[in-house]
């Protein structure tokens, strides 16, 4: 591994490891869940293609735009400081050129699914654009993170069903909304180790404006919310016994997550953020997919 990355040029090395291209794997599997449940099984293959495209594009553009507005606010934040944009390692333009150049391939790849992708897209990249503001007037910024992460699930199931007919479109909404509820938990779990740097800077979260310890019980009702969603994806699909398994590992794993991150330790808090909630979306991919053909 470490021979093929002396191959790769250090500004490409640079850039993914801004973008945290292998987080895709919070979103991507969810992605494929919701062209999984539409479709009641694997989707066509170029619809898999596509959606695969437009994911890894929006993650790109996502951490890309983050990455750039926030540059200055990550300069002063000892946490951030070492970023590759504060740390001189990236320009703010390349960074930002990444980022349109995702958000087109976004486009492209929502134009080769189906109309109602493209005629969508634009409110894709409007989220994109706008969660990474909220921080600095509302300590709501959390919802509008899941929120925006929460395309993920809607856009895999629209580019197999590109329907928002009722009451078909029903699953795919509480997929949504638990991918929603998951990201926005799970990101106040993370703002707590920020909270005397937000409140120096001005900026909102749950933890910086009511507390660690508030933050951190937003989070817990946050993911109990999350399992009643896809217990209700599970009942109105008529999903079999591997995803209700899933849902029990899952549960277990948010149980472990938060009894990592407390309000008078916050050490263990990126095992909590970045190996528990990958582990999550592996299992609830795979369980659902079982599910489907069992």
């Amino acid at each position: 591994m470490d021979a093929i990355r002396q191959r790769i040029p250090r500004s490409i090395v640079i850039l993914s490891e801004n973008i945290k291209f292998e987080h895709t794997i919070f979103a991507l599997p969810f992605a494929y869940l919701g062209s999984l449940l539409a479709a009641d099984g694997f989707p066509p293959l170029g619809v898999f293609f596509w959606v695969t495209v437009a994911m890894a594009a929006a993650r790109t553009a996502a951490m890309s735009l983050n990455r750039y507005i926030d540059r200055h606010i990550d300069a002063r934040n000892p946490r951030t400081a070492r970023r590759p944009i504060p740390a001189g390692q990236l320009s703010a333009s390349s960074v930002l050129i990444t980022a349109l150049v995702s958000m087109l391939i976004l486009v492209i790849a929502a134009y080769m699914l189906n109309p109602l992708c493209l005629l969508l897209s634009p409110i894709a990249v409007a989220a994109l654009v706008f969660y990474s503001y909220t921080k600095r007037f509302t300590p709501l910024c959390h919802v509008a993170l899941g929120l925006t992460d929460a395309i993920a699930p809607a856009g895999g199931w629209l580019a197999v069903r590109p329907s928002f007919a009722w009451p078909e479109v029903l699953p795919m909404l509480l997929l949504a909304l638990a991918v929603a509820l998951w990201i926005g938990g799970f990101d106040m779990l993370y703002a707590c180790q920020d909270v005397d740097f937000d409140r120096r800077e001005g900026l909102h979260s749950m933890p910086a404006d009511y507390g660690v310890r508030f933050g951190l019980n937003t989070a817990r009702a946050f993911h109990i919310g999350m399992l009643a969603a896809l217990i209700g994806v599970g009942g109105l699909l008529q999903l079999s016994w591997p995803f209700y398994l899933g849902l029990a590992i899952t549960a277990g794993l948010l149980a472990w997550e938060h009894s990592l991150v407390k309000p008078d330790d916050l050490s263990k808090i990126n095992m909590a953020f970045f190996n528990i909630n990958g582990y999550i979306a592996i299992v609830l991919f795979v369980t659902t997919l079982a599910s489907l053909y069992i």
